[in-house]
């Protein structure tokens, strides 16, 4: 059993403060919520009060002895100071995407879990979608033959009042980015978790419906995957009313879709099958074959959020800190997402291909 303390009473704060409290018998055996902390006491005392646990500072939280692990869910740049403090507390910790804003603190942060011995993951629920887990092991186990291309596209909308509910949104050193860093942050992990990393990218931002903010709402980038795989991105907040987030993988013996987290289609070639000389378009979607493996929860919090990947994420973090293994999404898959983030910036800034930084200090250093 961990217990935890929730750090940051915003929305995804309250929406893990809220899960930690459900009642869910399988969570419930493996993880507890023992406090919450912020830094607006209005908003940590009322989400204290709906979960039934008590609001605390952060010093005192990271003083409790009963707390076992931490969820930073903070804005972006503040993740890895606190995600530090909490380690050097002696606690495990779980950050909330993205696991800081550079490369850099994340590699620091990640040499310190290694030197307190603690377990540091990074959230990133869309891996525990049984559509993505399907995903990943067809394309494991060879099933789409070569990966030869990704597109990933994430065409969502945000209004002003969004930016304007915390004065950190849209601001560089505290969001890190726009659309790219704070919302399509979870596909370039889901496409590299899928296709391999990203090794160079050729990229485009801009700011077209968003006047009011310092950071992007629109990139587009080219990817080149170290496996050879080519690949397209785009992320936006300017695409009004905003539609469901699209991933597709191809291969030369198949190929996989995933649409609103959901298993949109797939199409294997048979055991034995001959590629045919043309493709057939429309070709017969199989994805209906394997509904039986893809059943889940779909019940959401008011925000909308799903619970069952989330819920996952923390059973996956759970059991990684007691049986002494790395969490699926560790600090390092989190680094790789910043850093693809990071080389799309630099790449539209230079109007040139940006290499991305795939090692790190805490690597190379081989701490």
């Amino acid at each position: 059993m961990l217990t935890f303390g929730v750090i940051g009473c915003g929305s995804i704060g309250g929406f893990l403060a809220r899960l930690l409290t459900r009642e869910d018998e399988e969570l419930a055996g493996r993880a507890r919520l023992a406090a919450v902390a912020g830094r607006d006491r209005a908003r940590a005392g009322a989400l204290a009060a709906e979960v039934g646990r008590p609001a605390t500072g952060v010093a005192e939280l990271l003083a409790r002895r009963d707390v076992d692990a931490v969820l930073v869910c903070t804005p972006s740049g503040t993740h890895a100071g606190l995600a530090e403090a909490a380690l050097r507390a002696g606690k495990h910790v779980l950050v909330e995407k993205p696991v800081d804003v550079t490369p850099q603190a994340a590699d620091h942060l990640i040499a310190v879990a290694r030197q307190t011995g603690r377990t540091l993951g990074v959230v990133s629920q869309h891996r525990f979608d049984p559509a993505a887990r399907l995903a990943r092991s067809a394309i494991e186990s060879g099933l789409l033959g070569r990966v030869t291309s990704v597109m990933t596209e994430l065409s969502w909308w945000r209004g002003p009042r969004y930016y304007e509910s915390g004065t950190w949104r849209g601001t560089p050193d505290l969001d890190g980015g726009g659309a790219l860093m704070n919302q399509a942050i979870h596909a370039v992990d889901l496409v590299q978790w899928l296709a391999g990393p990203v090794v160079e990218v050729t990229a485009h931002t801009a700011r077209l419906a968003h006047p009011g903010i310092e950071v992007e709402d629109l990139a587009t980038a080219s990817l080149r995957f170290a496996n050879g795989a080519l690949g397209t991105l785009l992320a936006t907040t300017a695409a009004y009313p905003g539609r469901t987030a699209r991933t597709a993988v191809n291969g030369d013996r198949g190929s996989v879709v995933i649409d609103d987290d959901e298993l949109a289609y797939l199409h294997l070639a048979r055991e034995g099958e001959d590629a045919p000389a043309y493709g057939a378009f429309g070709a017969a979607d199989q994805s209906a074959e394997y509904a039986a493996s893809l059943v889940r929860d779909r019940a959401r919090d008011a925000g909308g959020l799903l619970y069952q990947p989330h819920r996952d994420q923390l059973l996956d973090f759970c059991d990684a800190v007691r049986e002494g293994r790395p969490p699926l999404v560790d600090g390092v898959a989190g680094r790789q997402a910043v850093a693809v983030v990071t080389a799309v910036y630099a790449s539209a800034r230079t109007g040139r291909p940006q290499q991305v930084d795939t090692m790190g200090a805490a690597e190379r250093a081989g701490v």
